[in-house]
């Protein structure tokens, strides 16, 4: 097994470590030939020791049709923190020099296959689905009961299945059971408590009961229209459409502030995008759009 800095992994060329200052060239300029996975590790992370071998195994057996960059988000904290990265391992996929996928935590070979299965357009070996990939597919696509019913058949087989338990406290989100989701996290064991599903779980819970204490919806419109420089109600505003499902439109309106004035409110904008991107999962849409409308401002 090769180790998280291994000298063989980065002498094929097809895997190399990345800094702040070579992240333009190494990942931005040279997605726009080929995919490129950044792995953001640290030292620390166990999971990231499980991951960083397993991305190395099958990135070099892909023979050229993605590269890998690994970040150390210790050294190197900038480009992680703008983009939001608060949860590692995470993985972000780039192409034609903009995040196009990516997936927190230390997936098994079998999925991390899969995820470039993706990425390349069936070039590699499929993944067959399994419960749980199936049930965050319907989280994803609208349909929160019938995920509720595959991850409480899971729970019923395996009550401590961390994902299966933060994937059922996110339908009760989408439903507007916030108690209900409150509970269900509850049940998380402590020790992994700070483990990605669970993460992005408690954020869409703590966005939940951020909407629930604005203004009207139509209030908020109404003061964006009649002064475009109201930035409070604008953030306001992206809240409220988050609530309601508009995530792209919450998306627009957080990305207005940052590109009139980045500093406002201590970066108050670009931190609730960050919340969203990890309440809404790093392979979400709009969490993917959010990500290349970020990132070509912060790195134009």
């Amino acid at each position: 097994m090769l180790g998280l800095g291994g000298e063989t992994a980065a002498a094929d060329g097809a895997i190399k470590d990345a800094t702040t200052q070579t992240f333009m060239k190494d990942v931005i300029e040279a997605s726009k030939t080929q995919p490129v996975l950044v792995d953001f590790w640290a030292p620390w992370c166990g999971p990231c020791k499980q991951l960083t071998p397993i991305l190395e195994k099958v990135v070099k057996a892909a023979k050229g049709k993605v590269k890998l960059v690994k970040m150390d988000i210790d050294k190197h904290p900038e480009i992680p923190g703008q983009m939001g990265i608060q949860s590692i391992p995470a993985v972000i996929a780039f192409s034609n020099g903009q995040p196009v996928d990516g997936f927190m935590g230390a997936l098994p070979e079998s999925q991390v296959v899969a995820f470039l299965e993706r990425l390349t357009k069936g070039k590699i070996a499929p993944e067959e689905k399994d419960f749980l990939k199936e049930a965050d597919e319907a989280l994803v696509e609208g349909n929160p009961a019938a995920a509720a019913e595959i991850y409480a058949q899971i729970l019923s087989a395996d009550s401590a299945n961390v994902h299966a338990l933060a994937g059922l406290a996110r339908c009760y989100i989408e439903t507007g059971a916030l108690e209900q989701a409150s509970q269900t996290l509850a049940l998380v064991p402590e020790a992994k408590r700070n483990e990605a599903p669970v993460a992005a779980a408690r954020a869409a819970l703590d966005v939940a009961e951020q909407a629930k204490a604005l203004a009207p919806y139509a209030e908020l419109e109404e003061k964006v229209l009649s002064n475009p420089l109201d930035h409070q109600a604008r953030f306001d505003l992206a809240v409220a459409l988050n609530a309601k499902g508009k995530r792209a439109e919450a998306v627009t309106q957080l990305i207005e502030i940052v590109k009139r004035d980045r500093k406002w409110n201590e970066d108050a904008a670009r931190k609730q995008l960050v919340t969203f991107f990890e309440a809404w999962g790093p392979a979400d849409p709009a969490t993917l759009e959010g990500r290349k409308k970020l990132s070509s401002i912060l790195f134009s």
